[in-house]
């Protein structure tokens, strides 16, 4: 019986992986450059990865738009990061700097930061804005997925 199988897209190097549905993220590794395709942390991504994982990748992530200068930002980071702890595996969780990359958060329509996207199969599913603590990132992210 063959195994069902989602496009994964490395947030390292931006190659497109192949990979099984039933296994968690973090046992799976890039075949291009080895890295880890899914982390206990959240990974920084930049414009082009990004471009490449709204176009190819079927999994499920959550993206948190912020910049360096934004105080909410800076202090929702910790939730965030327990919530990526959280999902491990499971769950990618990306951070994309506004400051750094404008054109990939025009792309979003950002009206202001932090803004938080849950995508999965390929689409925006939800998103919410401003910043939250980590309850309230679990919370959304486990109502979004039912």
């Amino acid at each position: 019986m063959p195994t069902e199988t989602s496009l994964i897209v490395c947030t390292h190097c931006g190659a497109v992986n192949r990979f099984p549905e039933s296994r968690a993220l973090s046992t799976g590794k890039c075949g291009k450059c080895k890295t880890r395709l899914g982390a206990s942390i959240p990974v920084e991504v930049t414009e082009t990865v990004f471009a490449k994982i709204q176009s190819r990748d079927q999994g499920p992530y959550v993206l948190d738009v912020w910049a360096p200068w934004c105080g909410p930002c800076n202090l929702m980071a910790p939730a965030y990061a327990a919530a990526a702890a959280r999902f491990s595996g499971d769950i990618r969780f990306l951070k994309l700097n506004s400051e750094q990359f404008p054109k990939a958060a025009a792309h979003l329509n950002i009206r202001g930061i932090p803004a938080l996207f849950f995508f999965e199969g390929g689409k925006l599913i939800s998103q919410k804005s401003g910043a939250l603590p980590e309850s309230a990132i679990l919370q959304w992210v486990n109502d979004v997925r039912k």
